[in-house]
């Protein structure tokens, strides 16, 4: 009876375990009902609520005009003032945006990025079975790779892979082209030369003329010892175009690199991208204006580079055009300015030449790199020498001057007891800087020789051809060096009361002139009948100077002055006697008896004629035909400028060997110094000519057409005749 009541109990517990595990069951099934339901019904609030949000934007802007007029409506007032359009407000900050920041575009991209893998992930979510962090995460690889949605089941989902793996496409264009854009940009940006140059120690030249290439030239060979320099062109030009007109020059750079850059000197942004403070020279080149917009230009560059705030360790060498701009320059520019006045330079060699032949052509081989050219050193080894002594202690040079240390002033031509002191440098001829040093004293011979007074000077006849703006200065030149009683002809077209009003109010005197007398012609020097008046087989020089009224085109200029050149040769050809064949063949070989150009040669034999030519291409050609003693042209001033940019100190040396007062070059001739056929050494003869208180740095043999400056072996005994002629520096009478 026990075991059966335990028994029976045991059935109604498991009797009422069994009811309760019914009634559990059932109301599992119940409550996984409910959640389904509200998983679905959660996934179709994120699916309506992607939709709406990602539509909502778009109904906005379609009806975003529409607002302002709803706007007016609510506030019951008439506007009569026209309002610019929502649209065009919102696309105009937008382009805003993108134009004052740079990264605005790449910021949209990326917020574009994220939106769409939100989005992306959240549609997902909504019509598939995965999880949210699955959802996004498959949402970005569609963005990224747009062929992994292949593998999508369920129309829903496929629709929504779709439309994110084409949304990542159109990211993936978007982002190609901003890098397109920027590469290109930069590529551009290097072609235009637009780029910081990132140099040191070199040389800078701003703006663009034609002496560029001569500069360039002289430059180069000025480099050559040390294996080439490197010279940064700063012009308002095209790079490529610029890179072009100099590979169009044809010669060695010589191991000089040239970099050219696109810019503006005037504006201080360009001037630092060009490394201005670095530059340890810096040449201001003018521009193909006239002479007083050029020289404007110039004193603009000059004062954007004293606005420079890091400043500058180098010199600046500015190119002038007029004489009587100079001072301005100087003023705003301080000490560190020199200035090169190229139609001063030019002016004075035309006299020079004119005075003297065969000067020009020692000029350009002092000027040129090519050659032997002023260098400037120190040497303690020969302090205490005295300066008869320091002029024959070189091999390789020939000094010409001291820089004292106490004032800093460069003395040519010293007396030969000035003695060296410590800190004074030498100034010397040489071929280059590391051609020469002091070596010891050789053996001179003090010996008789003849002493010769200088001829007077006798009054001369000069016929100006043409009108340059500084012709006031030309003529205050040649007051100084001409003897009395020497006459001026101006033959231009200019009239005469207008030419004497221009002349007293660039500040000559006409009443003053002592030595020559101003004979006024008015005509064309273009023109055949107007030359014919002139008595053109009487004048001792006749210089063709370019007019003033064609400077801004140096071709016309040119064609000018050869065309005049060409007048005055045939004229005095017709005019003079004709020489016999054999003299005259000796100096122009090469054409025939019945040349025209040889008929023009032999009327040189009478009056010399410098010619003025500007453009050093239409130089070669006059000077291939010899129709005159010489040609001036622009390269003579660019060899200038390059001297000075490498040593500005040469410039005080320069200005006073072209003064009309100071030493001088000059030509000598040899009877001044040796005997006939005398046997004598250059040491000899440059020690016989410091009795006369000169300087001889070169001579020419007769019969030679080029002259040796800075001879090589100067202890070499050498036959000398009196046909010989010395290159000297000597002080003006």
């Amino acid at each position: 009876m026990f075991l059966r009541a335990k028994v029976s109990r045991l059935e109604a517990e498991n009797f009422i375990l069994l009811t309760r595990c019914n009634s559990s069951r059932v109301l599992g099934s119940d409550n996984n009902e409910i959640l389904q339901m509200e998983e679905t019904n959660s996934r179709a609030v994120v699916l309506f609520s992607v939709v709406i949000t990602f539509v909502l934007p778009f109904l906005l802007y379609m009806y975003l005009d529409d607002l302002s007029h709803i706007k007016n409506l609510l506030r019951r007032t008439d506007q009569k003032k026209e309002e610019v359009p929502l649209k065009k407000r919102l696309a105009y900050s937008l382009d805003v945006c993108f134009s004052v920041y740079p990264y605005a575009k790449l910021l949209a991209l990326l917020f574009a990025t994220v939106v769409l893998i939100v989005y992306g992930g959240l549609a997902l979510y909504a019509v598939s079975d995965c999880g949210v962090d699955e959802a996004l995460w498959l949402s970005w690889t569609f963005v990224a790779d747009s062929g992994s949605h292949a593998d999508r089941v369920g129309v829903g989902a496929r629709i929504v892979s779709v439309a994110i793996s084409a949304g990542g496409m159109l990211i993936f264009a978007t982002m190609l082209g901003l890098i397109s854009d920027s590469i290109s940009k930069m590529v551009d940006s290097l072609r235009k030369g637009k780029s910081e140059v990132l140099e040191s120690n070199h040389i800078l030249i701003l703006g663009w003329s034609d002496k560029l290439g001569s500069l360039l030239k002289q430059l180069a060979i000025a480099n050559k010892s040390i294996g080439g320099g490197v010279v940064v062109v700063l012009a308002e030009r095209d790079k490529e175009e610029m890179e072009t007109d100099i590979a169009k020059f044809e010669f060695d750079l010589m191991g000089t690199s040239v970099i050219c850059r696109s810019g503006s000197p005037l504006i201080l942004a360009d001037l630092k991208k060009v490394s201005v403070s670095n530059a340890r020279a810096i040449i201001v080149l003018g521009s193909d204006e006239n002479a007083d917009q050029s020289d404007a230009r110039a004193l603009r560059v000059v004062l954007s580079l004293t606005g420079v705030k890091e400043g500058w360790k180098g010199h600046v060498v500015v190119e002038m055009c007029d004489l009587d701009n100079e001072p301005l320059v100087k003023l705003v520019g301080g000490e560190r300015i020199e200035t090169v006045v190229a139609h001063d330079v030019i002016g004075r060699l035309m006299i020079q030449c004119a005075l003297e032949p065969g000067l020009a052509q020692i000029w350009e081989d002092i000027l040129g790199f090519e050659n032997a050219e002023f260098y400037i050193k120190k040497w303690p080894q020969l302090d205490g020498y005295c300066f008869e002594d320091v002029l024959i202690s070189f091999p390789n040079a020939i000094p010409c001057g001291v820089k004292v240390a106490a004032d800093g002033k460069i003395v040519l031509n010293p007396s030969d007891n000035y003695v060296l002191e410590a800190g004074d440098e030498i100034l010397v001829i040489a071929e280059d800087d590391d051609t020469y040093a002091p070596g010891p004293l050789p053996e001179v011979r003090m010996c008789h020789f003849p002493k010769m007074q200088d001829p007077p000077k006798y009054p001369e006849k000069i016929l100006f051809c043409g009108w340059r703006r500084d012709i006031d200065d030309m003529i205050k030149v040649l007051e100084a060096l001409l003897a009395p009683g020497s006459e001026l002809w101006m033959f231009n077209e200019v009239p005469d009361q207008e030419r004497e009003k221009k002349l007293t109010d660039a500040g000559l005197n006409i009443s003053k002139l002592v030595n020559i007398k101003l004979v006024h012609r008015q005509g064309n020097a273009g023109v055949r009948r107007h030359l014919e008046s002139l008595p053109l087989e009487t004048f001792d020089s006749i210089l063709i100077l370019a007019e003033q009224s064609l400077e801004n085109s140096i071709v016309h200029s040119d064609s000018r002055s050869l065309a005049t050149l060409l007048l005055i040769r045939d004229i005095q050809s017709k005019r003079l006697p004709y020489k016999d064949a054999k003299t005259s063949a000796l100096r122009i070989s090469g054409f025939p008896n019945c040349c025209w150009i040889r008929k023009m040669q032999q009327a040189s034999d009478k009056s010399i004629v410098i010619s003025e030519i500007l453009d050093s291409r239409t130089k070669n050609l006059v000077s291939v035909s010899r129709i005159s003693d010489y040609v001036l042209s622009n390269e003579l001033v660019s060899m200038a400028l390059a001297m000075v940019a490498e040593d500005k100190q040469i410039n005080r040396v320069l200005k006073e060997l072209f003064a009309e007062k100071g030493n001088e070059l000059c030509i000598r001739p040899a009877e001044f110094y040796i005997y006939d056929q005398e046997e004598v050494c250059f040491y000899d003869i440059m020690r016989r000519a410091r009795q006369r208180q000169e300087i001889i740095i070169g001579y020419r043999l007769a019969g030679m057409d080029q002259a040796v400056i800075n001879p090589t072996d100067k202890s070499k005994l050498t036959k000398w005749t009196l046909d010989d002629v010395f290159v000297v520096i000597a002080s003006s009478q």
